[in-house]
């Protein structure tokens, strides 16, 4: 279609905008899309003088939304999205009723797909499409929610509250009846098994630590950047890993890992299920939404 039957300003500068207004970096922009911030700069400066209105405010350490900035922002945000939807279900030959939900290797391979599994058998024509990656997600195209540790920095995404974990130390069994209830300034000393995520919101040994008021030295022990593999190491016996209770509870169950006992931390962040507001939400997208929210609560500990 041509620019003059929809009245709009190039997709490019569009495009650039609203990848700066959900970074609120000029500099990040330029890294998502590949071109130097100055293109950014450039793009957004001519789409400010075709709309004749300001839609950054340029700060010495970054830049916030204008008014208008923000209002377009969100009616672009919802515009890209549904495009971005409609061309996967094209790719996928109109497979329309598909649902695709994501998570890290972990959350599924522990959680997720255990409550898809029992999802399916409730529903076996629903077709589930399940993303694992161990980084954040950022193309919001591509799924219906993801389930994430702490809220993420889009706020245009809904946010819905699954569930608060407890975070406990966790060996071999072997190794874990030996620590007994070892005391911080023991625990700190063992071989710790440090993640280290590309998400920044995950909690980390020294944030454990210091919830409890320990201030001494931390082992700097192995460092990984998979949960799951964390979990696997601290399994083979390599090391005291931190675990989220209730996210581990099944190799809880199975004996494949243990609490060092005598020391336990509320999670600072929620789990939650991050995505399409409620109305962009197909009918079998809020399907599968209730279940897992219901399956959550079901399991609560």
């Amino acid at each position: 279609m041509s620019r003059r039957h929809y009245d709009l300003p190039p997709l490019t500068t569009l495009s650039a905008f609203e990848t700066a207004a959900r970074h609120l970096s000029f500099k990040n922009a330029a890294q998502e899309l590949s071109v130097t911030p100055g293109a950014v700069s450039h793009q957004i400066k001519a789409l400010e003088g075709e709309l004749g209105v300001a839609l950054f405010q340029r700060k010495h350490r970054g830049v916030e939304l204008t008014r208008e900035g923000q209002e377009l922002f969100e009616t672009l945000v919802t515009s890209f999205r549904q495009i971005s939807r409609q061309l996967l279900k094209t790719r996928q030959n109109g497979e329309e009723d598909a649902v695709t939900v994501g998570s890290t290797t972990a959350v599924a391979a522990l959680w997720l797909s255990p409550v898809t599994i029992r999802f399916w058998r409730e529903y076996p024509d629903l077709n589930i499409h399940q993303i694992t990656q161990d980084r954040p997600f950022h193309d919001t195209g591509q799924f219906d929610f993801f389930i994430r540790y702490g809220r993420d920095a889009d706020t245009t995404l809904a946010h819905t509250s699954i569930y608060r974990d407890q975070l406990v130390p966790v060996a071999r069994p072997d190794i874990a009846d030996d620590l007994g209830k070892a005391s911080l300034q023991e625990l700190a000393a063992q071989r710790l098994i440090h993640l280290q995520s590309a998400s920044q919101s995950w909690t980390t040994w020294a944030d454990w630590f210091h919830e409890l008021g320990y201030k001494g030295d931390i082992s700097v022990g192995t460092r990984v950047t998979s949960y799951s593999l964390a979990l696997q190491i601290a399994r083979k016996g390599a090391g005291v890993a931190l675990g989220w209770k209730r996210l581990i509870q099944p190799m809880l169950d199975s004996n494949k890992l243990a609490i060092v006992e005598g020391h336990s931390v509320p999670a600072p962040r929620e789990f939650y299920l991050v995505g399409l507001p409620e109305d962009e939400l197909s009918p079998n997208a809020q399907t599968l939404k209730n279940w897992i929210l219901s399956e959550a609560k079901d399991s609560s500990v």
